[in-house]
């Protein structure tokens, strides 16, 4: 049942660490309920925003090293991981359900990938008092998308219909599979912690409706730009530490990669207290090709934050 997803992911990530990782969750007002993963004890709290189609277990190169510095919270957004699925899934419901868990556990830093690194952003123009600083890892902008070349976009948008035929056909699981496996080599060497958070990965795709939101998610994403578009001439970002890391390697195209990191630029030069670092030789997952990277600008922005207290 996907509702025990949470002890999975514990129980692997236990592994990785000396403290003890907790699970908690979110009784929303419509009925669902919204579950995360958490470990340390110290202030200011970490969020962990996973990108699109993403769950907390994607954090596990870099979790635990957070935790040992501070409180670190990893939730699993409506139908994906072990949070219920909402009947409609749209921009402002993903950000009213961040704001949610802000509310319960307090402000915090957000940390960002991908989509989560736009969608954090988000939250900080329309609640700024809910955020402490900005960790982004290598966000998603309103206008990459509008410089992919036309099979790009074409590709983007039909993502959900090849996860389901891989499904469909039996294949998702072996994907799955392999790429928990991938996951798991980055975080450790010990075989028996590798299983278990290969077993955790896979647990996290198990129901159709969490396969689904893999493409529903991506297809919210794809229609977001207009909506942030004018999120972003109608504000700001608050006077809070920012720190964007942007892929600087593989996995792009030099033009589309080019694009991106100057986007980024601007977005933190757009802030009193913002900083753009281009991480060399990583791809767009940078928290899983140079974790270090990620754990080093999270501990800037901590320290920062705890230096403004």
């Amino acid at each position: 049942m996907w509702r025990d997803q949470p002890d999975l992911v514990r129980t692997a990530l236990s592994r990785l660490v000396r403290g003890e990782f907790r699970r908690g969750e979110l009784d929303l007002p419509d009925g669902r309920v919204l579950r995360w993963v958490e470990s340390g004890e110290q202030s200011p709290i970490v969020v962990l925003v996973a990108g699109a189609g993403e769950t907390s277990l994607d954090w596990a190169p870099v979790l635990p090293a957070i935790a040992a510095d501070t409180r670190v919270v990893a939730y699993d957004r409506a139908g994906l991981g072990a949070s219920d699925p909402m009947a409609t899934l749209t921009v402002e419901a993903e950000i009213a359900d961040l704001v949610a868990l802000l509310t319960e556990i307090g402000p915090a830093v957000l940390v960002g990938h991908s989509w989560g690194g736009l969608l954090v952003q988000l939250v900080a123009f329309e609640h700024p008092d809910r955020v402490l600083g900005l960790v982004l890892v290598d966000p998603s902008h309103e206008e990459v998308l509008a410089a992919l070349p036309p099979l790009g976009r074409v590709a983007a948008r039909a993502m959900g219909g090849g996860v389901k035929l891989l499904r469909r056909v039996g294949l998702f699981g072996r994907v799955a599979t392999a790429i928990g496996r991938g996951l798991a080599a980055r975080c450790t060497e010990d075989a028996e912690v590798r299983a278990l958070i290969t077993d955790a990965y896979v647990g996290s795709y198990r129901e159709r409706h969490q396969v689904a939101m893999i493409g529903d998610e991506n297809r919210v994403v794809d229609g977001s730009s207009e909506f942030v578009r004018r999120l972003r001439r109608e504000r700001k970002l608050p006077d809070i530490p920012v720190v964007a890391l942007s892929a600087g390697g593989k996995g792009k195209p030099p033009e589309l990669r080019e694009r991106s990191i100057r986007l980024v630029g601007d977005v933190t030069a757009r802030t009193a207290r913002g900083e753009q670092v281009v991480v060399a030789d990583a791809g767009h997952y940078i928290h899983h090709d140079k974790p270090a990277a990620v754990i080093d600008a999270v501990r800037q922005v901590v320290e920062a934050v705890r230096a403004d207290r």
